[in-house]
Order: structure tokens, then C-alpha cells, then sequence
């Protein structure tokens, strides 16, 4: 190499075989030449290391190493070099002495005697001869005209650099490996098409199996430690009501846990972490309730404490297996927050933790390792939330205000599995509770997760409902045979019908993908979808009173809440300014100038708002917090809503005042079935539920007046997130299910993925350290 010292070097002309070589300027002087030929740095480099050993061999990867030591060339660069240095020793002579051989599959060798010619500064014959001696002998710091110490401190500097570089390129490496490692596992033989790809041997395997197949509903699955049994709740048609069943996780036939009284229904199963018991929940006649817990083997049961025939209970067991852990209660037994029952003494230990005077916690589980409870708070608009064991300050897990269907912890007490909807469908998916990231389990149509504590066995409810739109006639506010409306094989829902009776709008997956469509039903050929936003199914869209625009809840490309303003017959739709971090649901008030908006805060109260939008920012006018949902109803001019804390009715004037705020009814609509209601004429409101004997069940809800129930539908179900009434009260447009079951689906679930830096120290660290 050529030193970088501003030095003359002690050794500058050398006089290799006829020719003479001058170090500094890289020239060649042959005989007979009429100027000197010039080298580039890699030939004079290749020069340097073979006259160092004149006759000996010099291999290829002793060049590489010294002329290109910190790259990777191809032999091509040495070939090129050495073909340089022989033009520049060539003469006119053809009979000339070649210089450098050939020596093939190895290296090159110098062919002709080396000699130093001349010194700097005229040294003394021995200086001379000892300078001649280091050329030509050992350092190849003389040749290079650099002094010893020098070279040798950079060839130490060298070697850290390149210990330096191995190392970084070892961590990238592990790196990579561990971004490898988090990808999903590969599909599974069985995709349908030879590995070669030559042919095609049947349908992709599903990555579960289903283990019920029958008419009717399966759900609230639960598995025993080891994943070998799956225990479930069944409808039974003949009984009107559910009972608990019990089967392996195989297709084996299923046996009941437990007889169950007529007129009883027994759900919710839970299985005890040692797998000997199996906890669930009776409900009774007169909305009684009481906890049984059963042998998982089947046999008598036994009471643990009474609770209330409403809904959202829910339980789970103590990771010791001496108690259980209750969500908050409603009822006549209503308690806030989370606490735990020891099953021996009935006695009850409310966990220590903050919880505000609106939140209902639900579905609380202990992590598999004891550490952690992990529950949803306000599942209307739910959250999962984590809390360590002993009680303290929770914390949130998921900030999406999504509908959770049930969830449950992986063994490993890091990842979650659950279910929420999206779009048209319910699907499942995984969370890591330090990382905070999601990952899609990739099952369509799936909610309700258990995972075993032992295993990595996964059951859950494979529903597949599909939903179509109705016309239902009113006769006295009796309701007549239901009318199909725009056919077709995707999911309906959320009917809106525009105050001037003519307009529909409605959600649907009929096209392919999810979105909103609008009809004039005058036209049934005008059906079309409208562009440009994706709806949310929470909330279903809001009519101006002209009939001319649409309030709109969805959400924009970052997931984030937005409310749009449509105007379906022009195609147009505007995202507005609203003035509030998460709008959950806009309505038109009074005109269309007044929005009422309902919205979820930083710190995760509800609140319902009126807002004047005619001024930029717009002005806030009112507003009543804990509300989850709110209709205008025109004829009154009153707001009517319902609230997270608790079910039923409330209404407050157009300003939301809160003098004026008063209860309507007092159980109607529940908590859950929130949004199954609408405004009906003359002030009243139409509710839809149901019970063991009706599917469907309609009813008026008048202050002041008992109701009145009718079965809409004896064996179609209704969509829970939406329906109207025409203005004059004389038909309701609902979605009620075309084809519907559940069944009970296993399978068992890939490996997590691993963290980064967990995968990076399991690489680096011996096993068992």
C-alpha cells in the first residue's frame, strides 16, 4: 500500500530486472521506451508484494489480502492488475524476458532479480545495503516507504476496525433473525396445491376444525387445562333454553354437565385450573340467578351465591382454585368494580383499585402466572384494561372504543387472544400487553376465545349470520308480516330511513367490501353503494331533517374516529372539524346547524354534547356526561339517550339542561342492546330484544304507560346495532338474520412472536443460563 506520511521514504528506486521502478510516481522505465509507463495504486500494489519474494510464489488470496484487504473483488481486479504490470515491463523486443509467470489455480511469481538503484539523500553504503536488505527480505513497510511503528499501529488499528465491523455484522444478523422469527407461521400442507405446484389435490385446509354441527347455537366455549375437553353453552329448542355441555376437543358426541330444571337456562361455563370443576351460572324465571359449580365429570352441583338474571355477568376462577373473580354486578345484587369470592366462607374481598362512578368492568381473568387481572371496562364501547393482582392503578391496554366479544389470556401471561368486531364480522386477534401490537389470528367469523392454561389449544365460536333488510307493517303498533327488501348474499344492517319516507341507507358487505349504500326505495333500480368512506358498525347513520344529508360515523386511514357529512343523491362527503378527540356518534338536533355529537375523552369518560357548528371553532352549548347513545326525536323536541352505569331510557330538553334531564323507563333498553331502539311517534320509542320464546320481540316503550311486547319474529334474529321507524309510525325497517348458528371451533395456536431483543439474548446466551 502506499503510505499516507508526508515523508520521502528511504527507498524510492528499485531496478527490477532491466526495467526501473519509481516507487513515488508509480512509473516504469524499460529500455528503449520513449517515456516512462505509469501504474495505478492496485498494480503497484500487486508489484510491491511480489518482489518482496522474487522466484517465489505469491497466491491470489495472499494479493487479495494485502492489495484489497477490507473488500470482496473477484478475480477479475487481480487478472487486470497483473496484466497492467506486464504491458508496462514489455519491450518492442518480442523475444523479450518475461517478468511475472502464471502459476495456474494458485498465484503469481516474479520472475526477474530485484536491486535497489538509488537512496534519498545519498545514504552510506551500508545504509544502502541494509535499506536494499529490507526491501528485499522481511518488512513490507520499506518497500511502501514507511517506518516500522507506523505500519504496525495501523495494522492494529486495522484489526480493531475490523473486529469492530464483525461485531455490528453479528448483531444485524441476530437482528434479522429475530424479525424472522416474529413471522407468522408458514400455512400448513394442505394448501390445496402440490409443493411443486405441478397440481392441484383439493381445497385449502382451514387452520381449525369444528367440533359441533348442528342447527342451533353453540357458545361461551371453555377448555380444561390440558385442551382435551371443551365444555359449551347449547341452546335447546325443545326446552327453550340452554344447557351445558361437555365433549373432548375431538368430534366425539357431547354429554350435559348437568340436568337442567324446565324453564331454567344454564351459560356461561368456566373450568376450574385444576380441571376437576366446572363453574357456570342458572338463570331461573322472575330474571333469578345463582354461581353452581359441577365435577367436570358430571354429577351433582352445588351453590356458590346468588346473582342477578340480567345482563353482563361475569367470572372467572382464583389461579389457587379457591374462589372466583366477579366483573361488576347490576341487579338487585349491583356492585362497582371488581371482586373476588372465597368459595369455602362466601365471603367477598373487593379488589383495591380505581374504577369510576360510570365504568362497569366486565369479564376480569388472572394472567396464568398470577400477576395480572385483565378485564374490559365499559363493554358498550369497550377497552381491555390490565390491573395487577393485589389491586392498584390500572392501566389500558387497546384505545380503539371497539366492540370486544370475549377474550382470554395465552399460557405464556404475555399475549391476549380476542374477539372484536370489524365491519360486517366478528374476528380475533392477538395482543402483546407490553408492546401494545396486534396481530390478526387470521379466522373470519370467530369470537368468544378460550384457551386452555396448560396448552396452546384454542376453542372459540365460529358464527356466520347472515342478515337481511326488512320492511315490518305496523297495525295499531302490532307488527305484520316482515318484507324483504334488495335481496342479496351479503350482510345487511343498519336501516336508516329518511324522514321523508322515500331514502334508505344501509351497511353492507354485498359488494365485496364493507361500506355504506343508498336507495331510493320509489327506485328500487337506484340502489348503489356511496364512495369515498368506510362507515363504522357501531353507529348507524343520522338523517338531516330536510332529507337531504347524512351523519356519518367511521374512520379515517389511521384508524382514528371521524364523522363524515354525506350527501347521497349528489355523491359528495365532507369530514368535519369536530371539535372532540374520539366522536363516537353526530346526530342532527333542532336544524342542521345544531349537532349533538357523543364522544369518548383522554381519560375515557362518555359524554353527549351540543354543539353550534355556524362558528369555526364550534361552540359548545351543553352537554351530560355517561351518555353511551342519544337519538333526536323531532315531535317532542327532546334528546333521548342511555347511559354506560346503567340500563334504560332518560330524555333532556333540545339544550341538554340538567334540570331537564328525566328517567323514561328503567330496564329499557338492557345495557348491552343499547342501540336496538328508535324514535317512534307521539313521543314513545321502539325497542327490540328477545327471550327464549321469540327471536325477535317488539316493543313500545311510553312513559307513564306499561308496555306492550309482541313477537316480530319467532326464529329470525335481529342485528343489535340499529334500526328506524317511518315518522307516521306505520312500519319499522329492521335486519333480522336469513341464515344463522353457531358452532364451536379448536385449533391450535403458532407460537407468539418472539420480542426483538428477547430473541437477540436467547441467541446470544447459552440455554439453561
Amino acid at each position: 500500500m502506499i503510505s499516507p506520511t508526508s515523508e520521502s521514504p528511504p527507498v524510492d528506486v528499485i531496478r527490477i530486472g532491466d526495467c526501473t521502478v519509481t516507487l513515488s510516481s508509480r512509473e516504469v522505465s524499460v529500455p528503449g521506451a520513449r517515456r516512462p509507463r505509469r501504474l495505478t495504486p492496485k498494480a503497484l500494489g500487486v508489484l510491491k508484494a511480489l518482489m518482496r519474494s522474487p522466484g517465489a510464489v505469491v497466491t491470489r488470496d495472499e494479493l487479495f489480502a494485502e492489495v484489497w484487504p477490507d473488500t470482496l473483488p473477484t478475480n477479475d481486479v487481480l487478472t487486470q492488475a497483473v496484466t497492467q504490470l506486464r504491458k508496462a515491463f514489455s519491450s518492442d523486443d518480442v523475444t523479450g524476458t518475461p517478468y511475472i509467470e502464471t502459476i495456474a489455480k494458485t498465484g503469481y511469481r516474479l520472475l526477474v532479480p530485484v536491486t535497489v538503484q538509488d537512496a534519498v539523500a545519498a545514504p552510506a553504503p551500508d545504509a544502502l545495503e541494509s535499506s536494499a536488505d529490507a526491501v528485499l527480505s522481511s518488512a513490507p513497510g520499506a518497500i511502501d516507504g514507511v517506518a516500522s511503528s507506523p505500519r504496525s499501529r495501523w495494522r492494529r488499528m486495522r484489526r480493531y476496525v475490523l473486529l469492530a465491523l464483525g461485531i455490528a455484522m453479528l448483531i444485524a444478523l441476530l437482528v434479522m433473525t429475530a424479525l424472522l422469527l416474529q413471522r407468522p407461521a408458514p400455512a400448513s400442507a394442505g394448501s390445496g396445491v402440490l409443493e411443486d405446484g405441478s397440481r392441484v389435490v383439493g381445497s385449502p385446509q382451514r387452520p381449525y376444525r369444528l367440533i359441533t354441527a348442528t342447527a342451533g347455537f353453540e357458545t361461551y366455549p371453555t377448555l380444561s387445562p390440558d385442551g382435551s375437553q371443551v365444555a359449551y353453552e347449547a341452546d335447546s329448542s325443545a326446552r327453550q333454553g340452554s344447557t351445558i355441555k361437555v365433549q373432548t376437543s375431538g368430534n366425539a358426541p357431547a354429554r350435559l354437565l348437568a340436568d337442567t330444571p324446565d324453564g331454567y337456562s344454564d351459560r356461561f361455563p368456566n373450568w376450574s385450573p385444576n380441571g376437576r370443576e366446572i363453574a357456570f351460572a342458572r338463570f331461573g324465571p322472575d330474571a333469578g340467578c345463582e354461581v353452581l359449580i359441577a365435577s367436570a365429570t358430571g354429577g351433582a352441583v352445588r351453590h356458590v351465591t346468588r346473582c342477578d338474571g340480567t345482563e353482563l355477568l361475569s367470572f372467572d376462577w382464583t389461579p389457587d382454585g379457591r374462589g372466583l373473580v366477579f366483573g361488576s354486578l347490576a341487579g338487585r345484587f349491583a356492585h362497582r368494580g371488581i371482586r373476588v369470592l372465597d368459595i369455602a366462607s362466601g365471603r367477598w374481598t373487593p379488589l383495591d383499585y380505581q374504577v369510576a362512578e360510570d365504568s362497569f368492568d366486565y369479564a376480569p381473568r388472572y394472567s396464568p402466572d398470577g400477576r395480572w387481572i385483565v378485564f374490559v371496562r365499559n363493554p358498550q364501547i369497550g377497552d381491555l384494561w390490565r390491573l395487577p393482582a393485589a389491586g392498584g392503578v390500572p392501566e389500558q391496554l387497546t384505545d380503539d372504543s371497539a366492540e370486544i366479544r370475549g377474550w382470554a389470556w395465552r399460557s405464556d401471561s404475555r399475549h391476549i387472544v380476542f374477539g372484536r368486531r370489524v365491519d360486517s364480522e366478528s374476528r380475533l386477534y392477538e395482543l402483546d400487553v407490553e408492546t401494545r401490537t396486534l396481530r390478526d389470528v387470521g379466522i373470519d367469523d370467530a369470537q368468544s376465545p378460550a384457551v386452555a392454561r396448560n396448552s396452546e389449544m384454542l376453542a372459540f365460536v365460529h358464527r356466520k349470520a347472515q342478515f337481511g333488510l326488512f320492511r315490518v307493517p305496523l297495525t295499531d303498533g302490532r307488527p305484520g308480516q316482515p318484507e324483504r327488501l334488495f335481496a342479496s348474499n351479503g350482510r345487511d344492517g343498519q336501516p336508516m330511513l329518511a324522514p321523508d319516507g322515500r331514502q334508505l341507507v344501509f351497511t353492507s358487505d354485498r359488494s365485496g367490501n364493507y361500506g355504506l349504500w343508498w336507495a331510493d326505495l320509489g327506485r328500487p333500480e337506484s340502489l348503489r353503494p356511496v364512495e369515498g368512506l368506510r362507515p363504522e358498525t357501531r353507529q348507524a347513520a343520522d338523517w338531516s331533517p330536510d332529507s337531504t344529508h347524512l351523519l356519518v360515523s367511521g374512520r379515517d386511514a389511521q384508524a382514528n374516529p371521524i364523522i363524515y357529512e354525506v350527501s347521497p343523491r349528489d355523491e359528495q362527503v365532507v369530514a368535519l372539524p369536530v371539535p372532540v378527540a374520539q366522536p363516537l356518534q353526530a346526530l342532527y338536533a333542532a336544524d342542521a346547524q345544531h349537532l349533538l355529537v357523543v364522544d369518548r375523552d383522554e381519560h375515557e369518560r362518555m359524554r353527549l354534547s351540543l354543539f353550534d357548528r355556524r362558528s369555526t371553532p364550534w361552540k359548545l352549548l351543553g352537554s351530560i356526561d355517561g351518555v353511551s347513545q342519544a337519538r333526536f326525536d323531532p315531535s317532542t323536541r327532546r334528546v333521548l339517550f342511555t347511559r354506560l352505569s346503567a340500563g334504560g331510557l332518560w330524555s333532556a330538553d333540545a339544550q341538554l339542561t340538567a334540570d331537564s334531564i328525566q328517567q323514561v323507563s328503567d330496564d329499557r333498553p338492557s345495557r348491552w342492546r343499547y342501540r336496538t331502539w328508535t324514535v317512534a311517534p307521539h313521543g314513545s320509542v321502539d325497542y327490540l330484544s328477545n327471550r327464549a320464546d321469540c327471536a325477535t320481540l317488539f316493543s313500545r316503550i311510553t312513559a307513564g304507560a306499561p308496555g306492550v311486547e309482541y313477537c316480530l319474529d319467532g326464529e329470525r334474529l335481529s342485528a343489535g346495532n340499529g334500526f328506524s321507524a317511518q315518522r307516521d309510525g306505520s312500519a319499522l325497517y329492521v335486519a333480522l338474520a336469513v341464515a344463522d348458528g353457531a358452532d364451536i371451533g379448536v385449533m391450535t395456536l403458532p407460537d407468539a412472536p418472539a420480542p426483538v431483543f428477547s430473541a437477540i439474548s436467547n441467541a446470544l446466551l447459552p440455554k439453561g443460563k
